[in-house]
């Protein structure tokens, strides 16, 4: 099979990225309509618990999945020097591992507050299985190519490895999103409702949003 370059997409990164960018807000404001207008609102305590279980689909879905992405699209998305772009990258992936951590917590507390059983569905196992794999990935990648100590010849042999890894755990998280919006669809019994149309734009956004990031990494800068 012949070998095809970046190039051959005859397309820069640059139209990908802004339309990543509006799928943020997209996401975000659907996210935001849904938990403040038909779920209760949000809060860390409260004698409303869905309050508390509101901020778990909040931090994963904006702070985990969409800060995730646009951390791996700070390469193609933030001007300036490789340093530079890699100090952005740096820094959203921890602030999304950041949300991902309390996002988790307030999860935990909801069941741990209302006696629901925690880690028994596939959205969950998947959920931290991302989480974790997220925070080995990161810490290995803080060690190898933001350490100044750290040789040239061992970033460039992980260098593809990372790229991969990074992508296979973003796109889990996506995966986890989608599961987890369409167990509490069916939780909830939505159905035929505007909520349950909320809930899935949400999730065709996240997947569109994962699409969009993936090609982001294969196309040239400009």
């Amino acid at each position: 099979m012949p070998y095809k370059s970046r190039s051959s997409f005859q397309l820069s990164a640059l139209p990908v990225t802004i339309f990543a960018h509006l799928i943020v807000i997209a996401v975000t404001t659907l996210v935001l309509v849904w938990l403040l207008h038909f779920r209760e609102g949000l809060a860390f305590k409260s004698v409303i618990k869905a309050k508390i279980f509101n901020v778990h689909p909040l931090l994963m879905t904006v702070g985990f999945i969409l800060m995730g992405g646009e951390a791996i699209m700070a390469y193609k998305s933030i001007p300036g020097t490789r340093n530079v772009q890699k100090g952005f990258h740096l820094t959203l992936h921890f602030i999304a591992f950041l949300s991902g951590i309390v996002g988790i917590y307030a999860v935990f507390k909801f069941h741990n507050e209302l006696d629901i059983p925690d880690m028994y569905t596939l959205h969950s196992w998947l959920g931290m299985s991302t989480i974790c794999l997220f925070g080995l990935q990161w810490l290995i990648a803080a060690f190898s190519f933001w350490w100044p100590r750290a040789e040239k010849q061992s970033r460039a042999r992980l260098a593809p490895w990372h790229v991969f890894l990074g992508m296979v755990i973003f796109l889990m998280a996506i995966l986890s999103a989608e599961t987890g919006l369409l167990e509490k669809f069916l939780f909830l019994g939505l159905y035929r409702s505007r909520e349950a149309m909320i809930v899935n734009f949400t999730g065709l956004l996240l997947l569109i949003f994962g699409i969009s990031v993936g090609l982001t990494v294969l196309l040239p800068q400009s």
